[in-house]
């Protein structure tokens, strides 16, 4: 009888938590129902005609996923909008002849976060960014493909965290 007792105010106590978690480590607030993911802008100074829709369709596939909000065009209960402000290549290794041995590709954004319902959530400006490095015995064209998604993986990641998981 005891041991019921305590199922039933853990039960009870969760359930008025105002917070609401899940198996995917979203810790989304119950009374948000709706998101919108803008297409990002791309401000970068070296031109990567794809990088803005990959990095907004990868980024809403991850909410799609791992979250039961809906995405919505406009007025949703969150918003993330995101623009590319890098997208830079530098030697990251160089050998005795001072020859670059390896290349690294950096992509960084900057995000604004507003949660309508929560706005002590909301931030503003807030960077990310990423990288990956290659031989540099390949040219850039070669590897680009790969390289973006394996940056985008890493920054979708980063701002679903800061977004809903809050870590």
């Amino acid at each position: 009888m005891k041991k019921a007792l305590y199922i039933i105010a853990a039960v009870l106590c969760l359930a008025g938590c105002r917070v609401s978690y899940s198996f995917s480590g979203t810790s989304i607030d119950p009374d948000v129902h709706t998101i919108c993911l803008p297409t990002f802008e791309y401000k970068a100074m070296r031109v990567n005609p794809s990088l803005a829709n990959d990095i907004s369709e990868e980024l809403r596939t991850r909410f799609r996923r791992m979250t039961n909000l809906e995405q919505v065009e406009m007025d949703g209960d969150l918003e993330i909008i995101g623009e590319i402000v890098g997208y830079d290549v530098q030697a990251s290794a160089v050998t005795a002849d001072e020859v670059a041995a390896q290349n690294r590709l950096t992509v960084a954004v900057k995000i604004d976060f507003n949660n309508v319902k929560h706005p002590e959530e909301s931030f503003s400006g807030k960077s990310f960014s990423a990288y990956a490095d290659y031989d540099s015995s390949n040219s850039l064209d070669a590897v680009e493909s790969t390289l973006c998604a394996e940056i985008i993986d890493k920054i979708i990641e980063d701002i679903f965290n800061a977004t809903v998981a809050q870590w």
